[in-house]
């Protein structure tokens, strides 16, 4: 099944839905995921494994983190090809002063922010959707 890649039709349709819960980036040197430990997403760096999960999981492994993050997924299946989505939404949200940190899935995109401008980014992204441009 493949995405969307008009993006007139991704920004229309995109409908952020602002997921539960507190997600941290970690960085595993070693690159072993501890034990038991469930992880929403990993990335293998030079550095180490990066790998994003909740803070209570990130805090049962003993595992240190300095940015706490609101996911929010863009709930349209977007083609990995597509263009211009994501510079789309990353401008309207630069233009408010909100950080995003991405992650293209084969489905959806997931935003993280900072848990504290969770609501002011759905705010932003639902007047994107809406109107096609940032505030």
């Amino acid at each position: 099944m493949s995405g969307e890649t008009s993006l007139n039709t991704l920004l229309r349709s995109m409908s952020p839905q602002l997921n539960p819960g507190d997600y941290v980036f970690c960085s595993l040197p070693d690159g072993q995921v501890p034990a038991g430990i469930e992880i929403v997403g990993s990335f293998l760096e030079r550095e180490g494994l990066t790998v994003i999960l909740e803070k209570s999981q990130a805090q049962k492994a003993g595992l240190g983190f300095d940015y706490i993050a609101a996911l929010i997924t863009l709930d349209v299946h977007s083609a990995l090809q597509a263009v211009g989505l994501t510079a789309a939404f990353a401008t309207a949200l630069g233009n408010a002063g909100i950080s995003c940190n991405v992650i293209a899935g084969y489905y959806h995109d997931h935003l993280f922010v900072g848990r504290d401008d969770a609501e002011r980014a759905m705010d932003v992204l639902r007047h994107l959707a809406k109107n096609g441009e940032p505030v």
